[in-house]
């Protein structure tokens, strides 16, 4: 019997796509995996990001600059760079290459 395995890195949307695509790989309570790809994009200005659960991303190929609202410098990520992001630390995504292939983790508080 033969079974299709998933890759991470099939089914990119294609170049200068307008927006993020965003699959959920794998979902359980309390629990999400999703693939992000990123063509350029960026969070619109003045934008931030003020998630209700925990999220921990990593960027698998490409590059990405995140800016968190707390922090004075913008951290700037690279193939095998990860972060832990905790619910409510406002953030935005200041740049990303394109294409930029992310892994990310959200758990729900609780």
């Amino acid at each position: 019997m033969s079974e299709d395995v998933p890759n991470l890195f099939a089914g990119l949307p294609p170049e200068g796509a307008p927006a993020e695509t965003f699959a959920t790989l794998v979902s359980a309570p309390g629990a999400r995996i999703e693939r992000i790809v990123s063509r350029g994009q960026a969070s619109p200005p003045g934008f931030w990001y003020d998630q209700e659960e925990d999220e921990w991303v990593a960027v698998l190929a490409g590059a990405a600059t995140l800016r968190f609202e707390d922090a004075p410098e913008p951290l700037r990520l690279a193939p095998g760079d990860h972060v832990w992001i905790a619910r409510n630390r406002r953030h935005r995504v200041e740049a990303t290459a394109d294409p930029t292939i992310w892994l990310a983790v959200h758990l729900a508080s609780g």
